[in-house]
């Protein structure tokens, strides 16, 4: 259903070129910072299709991914340098919503980076994930004007399984055989990272 599939997506996000782009911006070093997207990509994730899912903020977070789908992605370096970090922390605290706190400082503690460095990547990589997302869901929308971001999400969300997709990109070449869901999830990649 949608054009990019989940493994496309990660690897977009996990790329020499954002990792390196995301470390000048937020001063973190990059191993740091692979480190906080691997352990993050899954809440961030899930945080979105929530987004997308609860009716309550659907049509807010359809909002956001249109504005965010206009953002020129051909430079990352360009782009990641003109990155509001303000503004990404608040689509995190929205991502997350009243667990914000808490799952950054999960985050923090599986990645082994600091809390105020996990949260500077955080605010970092949101306003791509959304950029990314929004374009996705704007060329679906073209080809399907009946399409939901919902819809559009959860099959973007089915498109792979994320533990072994973060294993091969994070380069943990263990086969796992677990769920990739909720805690389980998080575990797998906190081993992944060691």
């Amino acid at each position: 259903m949608a054009n990019m599939d989940l493994s496309t997506l990660l690897g977009a996000l996990l790329s020499s070129d954002t990792v390196g782009s995301m470390s000048t911006t937020t001063n973190v070093p990059q191993s740091n910072v692979q480190s906080v997207l691997g352990a993050a990509l899954p809440s961030l994730l899930n945080g979105a299709l929530n987004q997308a899912t609860n009716q309550n903020t659907a049509s807010g977070f359809a909002g956001a991914l249109q504005q965010h789908s206009a953002s020129d992605l051909s430079n990352l370096s360009s782009f990641m340098g003109n990155v509001d970090l303000d503004d990404g922390a608040k689509i995190v605290n929205h991502l997350f919503g009243s667990n914000s706190a808490q799952v950054v400082s999960q985050i923090s503690q599986q990645s082994g980076v600091n809390a105020k460095d996990t949260a500077n990547v955080l605010a970092a990589a949101a306003p791509l994930l959304m950029s990314i997302l929004g374009k996705e869901t704007n060329q679906v929308q073209q080809q399907n004007s009946q399409a939901g971001v919902a819809d559009i999400m959860s099959g973007l969300m089915g498109s792979g399984n994320m533990t072994s997709l973060l294993g091969a990109l994070l380069g943990g070449g263990q086969q796992q055989t677990q769920q990739s869901s909720g805690s389980g999830l998080m575990n797998l990649l906190g081993m992944l990272l060691k």
